[in-house]
């Protein structure tokens, strides 16, 4: 299954538009206009990742991340703004946002905040408070390095099987330190 990010963006051609570039980056984007939505949307599915932009209609952003938290979702969190705000900035952190991107940002900003939020261990909401229990891309690391094992090392098959890009997996090969086998591959 492919790791999802809950995009919260009031904005439509926006919410569109970054939707497009998670798929094409082998995410599963889920779409949600307003804070309210997205609260709904993670009863039945609890995303990976959280995107919110800080402005929405009615419920903000961080109100959204902070009602997730009490729901127990403790997804990694991306927030989009369109004016920096220093106190909003703090208030993310408390909510272990991982980045606060300003509007407009550029597609390779948004790429490294989802590699930090994929980085981030997720978080279980115990009495005790937040502990960390599993880092979220040692899950992926495993199970892409088992389907390529499952594929006899066929990248392009291990690619289609998991769903992603040929391009996609070498990066993620490579991020494990098998990527300059996988170098070797591509370029015969």
């Amino acid at each position: 299954m492919m790791p999802s990010v809950l995009v919260v963006e009031d904005e439509p051609k926006l919410r569109d538009l970054i939707g497009e570039v998670l798929r094409g980056w082998g995410f599963a984007a889920i779409p949600a206009k307003s804070g309210e939505e997205a609260l709904r949307l993670c009863e039945s599915r609890v995303p990976d990742v959280l995107l919110l932009d800080l402005n929405l209609p009615g419920r903000s952003g961080l109100e959204t991340c902070q009602a997730l938290r009490e729901l127990g979702v403790a997804a990694a969190a991306i927030v989009l703004t369109g004016y920096g705000d220093l106190a909003a900035a703090q208030r993310a952190i408390e909510l272990g946002v991982v980045a606060f991107l300003t509007k407009p940002f550029r597609l390779g900003e948004l790429e490294k905040a989802l590699a930090k939020a994929w980085r981030r261990p997720t978080l279980a909401v115990a009495d005790d408070g937040v502990t960390p229990v599993v880092r979220l891309d040692d899950v992926e690391r495993r199970h892409i390095l088992s389907v390529l094992d499952q594929q006899g090392g066929n990248r392009t098959a291990t690619a289609k099987a998991l769903g992603i890009s040929r391009r996609t997996l070498q990066y993620r090969l490579a991020e494990y330190g098998r990527g300059e086998e996988d170098l070797a591959d591509a370029s015969s």
